[in-house]
């Protein structure tokens, strides 16, 4: 979300990180790192099982909501793609601890990771309904308005750290040896 530019700067040599002119390779690097997926798997999976108990409290119409077929689907496919999450962010930890640099594996972690957090909270705000659009501190929110707070943040994350569609070309190229889209 950002661009830093620096013109005529000088480094020390010791102070040089990887080698000279390539710094963009060193940035993609550490970003390989970055998109691992654990952190999004955790921001997923806390307010999923504040979902969770919301539903198994809350009756609509007289009814449980945690009765409802619909609901009940819903939820267990985002615990089921919260736990794909976890696993593919364990693969890269044990990649890195293999001795190997993820690459395409980092990607498919962000990829599908970042866009959980987007699957959760719209499956949250069509599980709570209109009232999940009220705010933090107004007393009639479900669950304080975590959701809407987190709907509203979650759609940034696909492109933090490199956007979906660069990440499905980084799967493409690196991970499927294909060519570069024209």
């Amino acid at each position: 979300f950002n661009e830093e530019y620096f013109d005529n700067v000088r480094v020390p040599k010791a102070n040089i990180v990887g080698e000279e002119n390539r710094g963009w390779y060193v940035a993609m690097t550490t970003l390989n790192f970055e998109r691992e997926g654990i952190t999004y798997t955790a921001r997923a999976r806390k307010p999923l099982d504040l979902l969770i108990d919301y539903v198994r409290e809350t009756k609509l119409n007289g009814m449980p909501l945690a009765r409802d077929p619909a609901v009940q689907h819903k939820l267990a496919e985002m615990v089921l793609e919260t736990e794909v999450s976890r696993l593919l962010s364990y693969r890269i930890a044990w990649l890195v601890d293999q001795g190997q640099e993820p690459q395409h594996e980092s990607s498919i972690s962000k990829l599908f990771s970042s866009e959980l957090l987007l699957r959760v909270a719209n499956a949250g705000m069509q599980i709570l309904g209109l009232s999940g659009q009220l705010v933090e501190g107004d007393k009639w929110a479900p669950l304080k308005g975590r959701l809407q707070r987190m709907y509203l943040w979650s759609i940034s994350e696909p492109i933090g750290g490199g956007t979906s569609e660069i990440q499905r070309n980084i799967i493409a190229t690196r991970g499927l040896g294909l060519p570069r889209a024209a």
